[in-house]
């Protein structure tokens, strides 16, 4: 999900996204652990996601932009 999307949604869906996003990371960890996750980079876009939402939801909190 690029930056300009995120920003368009309401601070309700940002906390849905990123709650599901941090769920998607937990089965990617536990399909890693048991060998069945075939793409390693998932868990890599996963994070960088809950990293964009994160950063959005602080920037509103602050007031910034």
């Amino acid at each position: 999900m690029k930056t300009e999307e995120i920003r368009g949604l309401s601070s309700e869906e940002l906390v849905k996204q990123e709650e599901a996003a941090r769920k998607e990371l937990f089965d990617l960890r536990f399909r890693l652990a048991t060998r069945q996750l075939v793409n390693i980079r998932q868990i890599r876009q996963v994070k960088k996601n809950i990293a964009k939402l994160s950063t959005v939801l602080r920037e509103r909190e602050l007031g910034i932009r």
